[in-house]
This record gives structure tokens, sequence and C-alpha cells, in this order.
């Protein structure tokens, strides 16, 4: 419990404090001002200078009105800021008056959910993500109020109320009606945010709590939604008025001292030197990988290379800033697509849980602005328009997990795909226009259209999203479920013991299992315990984003472009061949190879490095870009939708419909006949063609006005 303090004037310790300590910077202010008006001040110097340091830094807490007002009379009376005007005339009170005394990097954190009544009118710091910005705007500070006798009364302005004077501050004048005059006044910029709590330190199921912030003056425009900041102030209270009754019940605001916005990637991650020697000791490894990635989500049961991708989608690429003011991303896009009951959403779940940043959405319930950002009108902005942050700003320099991609609405989707490639957001809504950050790494989820997956039919075809946001997934993998006795049966005693292990510890929680000891449980649980613990494996990620910047080596280019150009080659000599893989393929090697040293914090990517992402990428290609008419791979499965050797199909079967038409007498061409044309002519089999006339049919193409009978809606050019 915080000891009360004798309440007595400070004002000769700040003074001295202020000499030993800050003298360079109040020198600056008065050399600068306006344009420098804020002395930021140290609560850890503050603290370590002796006794009476310690003595004003707990004042400063309990007491911060008084704390502030002291340092200022401090500087007055020591006259540590002095300054003329042009005219020569002394101007340091007007100077001193106007100078914003802050103080940051205070030791104890206060979580916004814990903060409670008891903390009214303290100094506090609290941490979070921002939610919300309202605009920079004007606020009366003093207004200057004249009757109509001419007399000037001031009057000051609290808080979020306006004031007039009850009547002419003049001894004789008896005047009751005042205007305010703007141009005596005095105004100060004022802008408001809201901070939400950071996702990672919210246990599971709990909702983020929000508190609003007022700043002022020099630190207003300076942060962003999505933005990850300390703010320090004075906990304010707020009598909150219902249908314009006053309540009893008060709201709680921060009355910004300054603001701390984190540059640093991961900070909130506490890293000890013992913990540094375990992430060595773990890098090391030769092991390594397959630890990681047996470690994400052990309940599940296979899914290896699932796994081991989503590994390297965690520690991510180097991102890249170029000369020309362009950047290259380093974060790396999975999409993971299958059957229902697959475990797809508990992997996703799981990887949020790991992450040290991670935000988890399903896109059946989020719409753009959800996802993306969005412009509100609400109390927090007086009425005014704010941009509020949505989920993938929120997972800036983490990972966004996204299920059910495909249930998402058409006008949502359009909005992933400058998030996923540029990584930002930009809006143009209600004036206002803004950029705002997506560096994260997106992991999504889907399910086909017919609620399983068809190995014959294109993937674009297969899932509710358009090609334009698939060619921008780097990996894709299909996860099927298909029967497999072997395979099956390991599935079922895996998830049987992880039932029974579970079983055995709610049973012993109640009722004790005799000879039931620590080493027990630990045996029988196994086969779901990760390899590396969660809160390791999750500094560990935290150790490697941080400090690993690895270098491609001579070897590992090698690797990566020798495999680019052999599928490339294909379509060399043959212009007829499809395109096997671009440059967005190349640029996915890229990001992988080194997020594969980052595992082994490694100084280089080498090698093995690239060979490994190699065999990952060419493993989905497989999967989804293959095209066994012509024998190698076709991107444009991906990126277009429609494979080459489809567009063939779909071009021949046009032309044999348009031959028909004009041979015909009634200009209609028979199902029959084509179909006979398709199998003679091209050696198409009848499934093909009637996959193909129905794709037509539902694209608007063809109709067919009468059963058996095929006429194009609109002529042929």
């Amino acid at each position: 419990m915080a000891v009360e303090l004798e309440v007595i004037d400070r004002a000769e310790e700040w003074a001295g404090f202020l000499k030993k300590k800050y003298k360079s910077e109040l020198n600056k202010i008065s050399r600068e001002f306006p344009s420098v008006r804020s002395l930021e001040i140290d609560y850890g110097v503050l603290e370590k200078f002796g006794k009476i340091g310690i003595v004003l830094a707990d004042e400063l807490l309990l007491h911060p009105g008084k704390a502030l007002e002291d340092v200022k009379d401090a500087i007055r009376s020591a006259r540590l800021i002095t300054g003329k005007d042009v005219e020569g005339t002394d101007i340091s009170d007007t100077i001193i008056s106007k100078v914003n005394i802050r103080f940051i990097r205070l030791p104890r954190k206060t979580q916004i959910r814990d903060i409670r009544a008891e903390d009214i009118n303290k100094f506090v710091s609290v941490d979070g993500i921002i939610r919300r910005v309202t605009e920079v705007r004007p606020r009366l500070v003093i207004g200057a109020f004249h009757c109509s006798n001419g007399h000037i009364t001031f009057k000051q302005q609290e808080y979020g109320t306006y004031s007039e004077p009850d009547m002419c501050g003049h001894a004789e004048c008896t005047q009751k009606k005042l205007e305010l005059i703007q141009s005596r006044s005095s105004f100060i910029d004022s802008q408001k945010i809201r901070v939400q709590e950071t996702p990672e330190g919210l246990r599971g199921g709990e909702q983020p709590q929000n508190i609003d912030i007022d700043i002022v003056d020099d630190l207003c425009g300076k942060v962003s939604p999505g933005d990850r900041v300390i703010v320090n102030g004075i906990l304010r209270s707020v009598q909150r008025i219902i249908s314009g009754q006053k309540s009893t019940v008060f709201d709680l605001y921060i009355e910004c001292n300054s603001v701390e916005i984190s540059i640093k990637e991961f900070e909130e991650v506490n890293i000890t030197e013992e913990d540094e020697k375990a992430i060595n000791d773990l890098a090391s490894d030769p092991g390594v990988y397959g630890k990681i990635a047996r470690s994400i989500a052990p309940t599940i049961y296979g899914n290896n290379e699932v796994k081991e991708a989503i590994a390297l989608q965690m520690f991510g690429g180097i991102p890249k800033e170029m000369p020309d003011g362009t950047s290259l991303r380093g974060d790396i896009h999975i999409l993971l697509v299958g059957d229902p009951g697959i475990a797809k959403s508990q992997l996703l779940r799981y990887v949020i849980k790991l992450a040290p940043r991670g935000i988890y959405t399903s896109g059946k319930s989020a719409s753009a602005a959800g996802l993306t950002a969005a412009v509100v009108k609400d109390d927090l902005g007086d009425g005014r328009w704010t941009l509020e942050a949505g989920a993938l700003v929120l997972a800036d320099k983490g990972i966004a997990a996204v299920d059910e991609m495909d249930k998402m609405q058409k006008d949502d989707r359009s909005s992933l795909h400058e998030a996923m490639e540029q990584q930002s957001v930009s809006i143009a809504k209600a004036g206002i226009n803004a950029t705002l950050r997506t560096r994260c790494s997106l992991l999504g989820a889907a399910n086909p259209k017919l609620g399983r997956f068809d190995e014959y039919a294109n993937i674009s075809e297969q899932i509710n999203m358009p090609p334009s946001l698939l060619s921008r997934f780097d990996l894709i993998f299909i996860m099927k479920d298909q029967p497999d006795q072997v395979r099956d049966l390991n599935i079922a005693k895996h998830i049987l013991k992880a039932h029974s292990a579970g079983e055995k510890l709610m049973r012993h929680k109640k009722y004790p299992i005799p000879g039931a000891d620590e080493e027990y449980f630990k045996k029988e649980l196994a086969p779901v315990t990760p390899e590396i613990d969660a809160a390791m494996l999750r500094k560990y990620l935290a150790y490697a984003k941080r400090n690993c910047f690895p270098l491609m080596t001579e070897d590992a280019k090698d690797v990566i472009v020798k495999y680019y150009q052999n599928l490339r080659s294909v379509a060399y000599e043959n212009s007829d061949k499809p395109v096997p893989i671009t440059a967005r393929q190349l640029e996915a090697l890229v990001r992988l190879a080194e997020a594969s040293a980052r595992v082994r914090l490694a100084d280089e990517v080498d090698r093995e490095d690239a060979e490994r992402v190699v065999k990952i990428v060419d493993a989905c290609l497989r999967q989804v870009a293959y095209d066994p008419k012509t024998g190698s791979f076709d991107i444009d499965k991906i990126t277009t939708g429609t494979s080459r050797s489809g567009r063939a199909i779909r071009r021949e079967l046009k032309d044999t419909i348009d031959l028909l038409i004009q041979a015909s007498e009634d200009k209609v061409a028979k199902v029959d006949q084509i179909m006979e044309t398709m199998e003679g002519k091209y050696h198409y089999k009848k499934e093909e063609v009637e996959h193909i006339l129905e794709g037509m049919r539902r694209d608007g193409e063809v109709f067919e006005p009468r059963n058996g009978l095929i006429k194009f809606t609109a002529p042929m050019r």
C-alpha cells in the first residue's frame, strides 16, 4: 500500500535535480522555443538521484498535479529557461508557462483492465495498441468574453465542457450577456486516441479493454492506429450523462503527459540471460527444425509439411527498404485449403497462441473495415469522424489468422490485395486520407465450395476467392481427408491417447489417482506435449526477429536461380507451353530461405536452406499448379483461374459451337453434335467438355433455348 506523502513545496529540490541532470535540455528550449517546448524527464534518472530523487519520484506518482507545478516553479525561480522577444523584452515567464514537463520510462505499467477508482488523479503508465485516432483540433483553454460596454472577462475552461462567465468581471458593470472573442482567447491543439490492450496479454476468451487518452500541444499528430504505445499521464474521471441526467457512474480517461512509441520489435517479450543461453543452445541443435514443427499443435496428427511451412512463416524473411523508396516485404502468406474436419481452424488458433503478436478472426464475421481500417463516427471524436484500426493493422509485425476466407463478401476480399502485397491500407473517406501499416503475415484457411476438394478441378473453381487474391499467397496447401488404413489407425490412436491423458488429468484434480505423480503424467501426456515449451518458443521467435538478419550466400542463390530457370525453361522453346512459374514464386523462395536461416539464428542463408524451401515450394506447386494435360506446371491456374490447356479447350469449344450454329437452319447447335465433334476432332473426353460447357452456361456466354440445344448469348465476333 502506498504511503501518503507530506505535501510540501519541492521547488528547491527540483531545481537542484534539473541543474545537475537537464541543464543542456533546458538551454536548448531557451534557444529553440517554440519549436522545442517539451522537457522529457526520465523517471529512472529521477529515482536514482539519491534520497531526494526517490521522494520526488514517489510524489509524482501520488500527487502529479502538484509535482508538475513544482517543476515549473523550480524553472521559474532558478531562471533555468530564459528568452527575449525581437524587441529585447524579457519573456521568460511566458515561455515557462507554455513549456510542457513530460515524464517517460516509468518502470511499472498498469494493465488497462486493472485500473480502479483508487488510481484516479494518480500518475499511471499503460501500454497497448492505438485503436482509434481523431483529427487534431484546437481546444479553448482560456476564453475571452466581452460585454456590450466593451469590458473583457477571461474564463478558464475545464475539460470537455464550455462555460461562460455568469456576468461581466468589471466591478461597475452588471451586464450578464457576454460573447466569446476568438482572437483574444487562448487555444491549444488537442486530439483524442483510444488505446486497446495488447492481444498477447489476454487470457483465452477475454475481450480486450480500452481507455481514452486526451493529448494536447506538441504530442498531437504523432501516432496512428496500429501503433504500439506506452502512455504516461494522470488518470481523470468525468461524470457520465444519460438522457440529459447526471449519472453516479463516471468514465475514466488519461490526461496524457507523454507517449512512447514502440519501435523495437517484440519488446514486450522479456528475455533474460538464462533464456538467451537456452535459445542459443536450441539454435545449435541440428534437429531444431523438427522440434519447432512438432511443437506446433502436437494434438493434431501429421501435416508435417504444413507445420514446417507455418514455422518458417512465424520466423519470416527480412523486410527491405530500397534506395528508390520502395519496400520488399519479408512476411510470408500461407493459405490452407482443405476438407472439413482436417483441423485447419485448430492450427490457426494454436499459431496465434505461439506468435509473440497475433490476431485471430473469421472471414464469415469480418468485414473489410474490420480487417483493414474503418472511418467511424462516435463519441470519441465528439461526433467527428475517426479512424479505427482493423485486425490486420492491429497485427502489425505479427501474424493475422483469418479463418473461413471463402465466406467473406466479394467487396471485403478486395480490401486484402493492398494489405497483403503493399503491406499498407489506404483510407480515403469522410475527408480523411490516411495510410496505415499492415506489416503482418497472413495465415488463411478456406473450405472447398462443394464441401470436399476435387483434385481434377482447378483450385480457383473450388474456392470462393478470386485468382488475384490467391496469387498473393506464397504457399497454398491442399489438405485432403483421404481414407488410408495405416494413417487412419495412427490418427485414431493419437486422438484416443490425448483424450485418455486428459481424462486422467481431470480425474486426478478431483480425486487423486494412487501412485500418479508428476513423472507419471509427464509420460502420459508425452504424445501431446510440445517438444519446446510455448513460452520458450515465443521468446525464441522474438529473439530471432530482433537479432537475426542473415545474408544469402552464392550457393543458396545458385540453388534458387537454377530451380527458377529449370521450370521456366519449359516455355523457352515452345511458345504454346504454359508459364510454369513467375517472379512472385521466386520472391517467395527468397523469403522462405531467409526464414529457414533465422530458425537456427544463422548469419548466412546457405545451400541447405535454399534446398529445404525449394522442396516445400515444389510440393505446393504440384498440388495447385500442375496441369496433367501438358505434364508441367501452369501458374495461370492460380493467377488467372484458368490453365493454358483450359483456355485452349474453351476456345475450341466456342469455335465448334459457332460452326454448328452457322451450319444449322435454326441457328442453334445440338449438344450431341458438339460432344461428337470435340471427341472426334480434338480428342477431348465427354466429361471435360461437359464441365467447360457448364462453366460457359454459368458465366452467361451460352444458354439453352430448348433441351439439348445451345446458343450464344451474344453473337461471336
